[in-house]
């Protein structure tokens, strides 16, 4: 019997309980890709809030789509996708209206009316540092809990709500509140721009559905995977250097034309999702690997905002700096979990005799 129908057969004092893990991804998502990342500091802190609504339920919900499924990393990739698109589309906007940030080059890779290498950044950053990362690390947390849905019915539509409303206030506080304080001009998107990522959206989630199964390992496969210090490293040196394709949007000379950055951009993001998929889909991918291609994924967005870190005001450097070593603590608190698990498993494993 599938686990959700039997949990909700279940007399409701033996239902399991799924409060701390569904928390800890609705504060860890947005704590990740936000705070983190430098895009929320302490003086603004107070937009944690919606971001909890979007981004928090936002990943739950493609976590639980991705679990009710029983799919692998591949689908739950393609959900954030969807999730960024219908961030960048339909609920801020931010890649169809015109870049109003002080010191952005507007105009820098607009076509079609969207900002297409803004777009590609966020297409990657929401869909990693949004979901992928934060689910990977909450269910590392919470290990006996991994495979499983998080959500009753209840609990799924009331999260629905919750998306729905924060959506609502994200948008308005950003098109009606935020951007005229940027001094940004009044922007309605065409609505078949809108429509188009509507589609877009289906499009994602129905490709998510159908990749269910890609790319998962085999019980018989026998093919090692890369050392543990490799996907560290590796998931450090491909997530870094991601945080330079949006600021070509800032920096005052960016890549010319644009759309060598966009075409590079793309590359990058095909070559890493090429190895991570390779390594993940055998056998011996383990909860080692997974702590440390998020951990080092999380280190990289956590360092990229000291290249400009200088130019913040105090209360901010001194909040990053509380924030990222709150991050640290957790990351080495998760460390020792994950690897006495790892130590234990491995005492406890059968010998190739014994199998014999």
């Amino acid at each position: 019997m599938n686990s959700t129908l039997r949990d909700e057969t279940m007399p409701s004092a033996l239902r399991p309980r799924f409060r701390a893990p569904i928390w800890t991804l609705l504060l860890l998502a947005p704590f990740v890709a936000e705070v983190l990342s430098g895009s929320t500091r302490t003086s603004i802190l107070f937009v944690y809030v919606p971001e909890v609504m979007v981004w928090g339920v936002g990943a739950l919900l493609c976590r639980e789509l991705a679990r009710r499924w029983r799919a692998g990393d591949v689908s739950l990739l393609l959900l954030g996708l969807a999730l960024s698109v219908a961030e960048e589309f339909i609920i801020q906007q931010t890649s169809l209206a015109p870049l109003p940030f002080p010191g952005s080059h507007p105009e820098y890779g607009r076509m079609w009316g969207v900002n297409l290498v803004y777009f590609l950044f966020m297409l990657g950053y929401e869909s990693v540092w949004v979901v992928l990362v934060p689910v990977q690390l909450t269910e590392l947390f919470f290990p006996q809990r991994a495979a499983q849905p998080w959500l009753r019915k209840r609990g799924a539509i009331v999260a629905c709500v919750v998306f729905l409303l924060g959506s609502r206030l994200a948008w308005y506080g950003w098109t009606q509140q935020a951007r005229p304080r940027l001094q940004a001009a009044p922007y309605s998107p065409p609505l078949g721009l809108i429509l188009m990522g509507l589609l877009a959206i289906g499009l994602l989630v129905v490709v998510a559905w159908l990749a269910r199964n890609l790319c998962r390992p085999s019980p018989g496969d026998r093919r090692k995977t890369a050392p543990v210090w490799l996907v560290a490293l590796t998931a450090f040196v491909m997530a870094a250097p991601w945080f330079e394709l949006v600021g070509q949007n800032f920096i005052p000379n960016p890549v010319q034309p644009f759309w060598i950055a966009f075409i590079a951009g793309a590359a990058w993001a095909a070559l890493a999702l090429s190895l991570f998929v390779w390594w993940s889909s055998r056998q011996a991918w383990s909860e080692d690997h997974r702590f440390a291609a998020a951990s080092a994924a999380t280190l990289a967005c956590m360092a990229s905002p000291y290249l400009t870190i200088s130019s913040w005001p105090k209360i901010d450097i001194v909040g990053k700096m509380i924030f990222d070593a709150l991050a640290l603590i957790g990351i080495f608190i998760l460390a020792r979990k994950v690897f006495a698990r790892s130590r234990t498993a491995t005492v406890n494993a059968p010998s190739e005799a014994e199998e014999a």
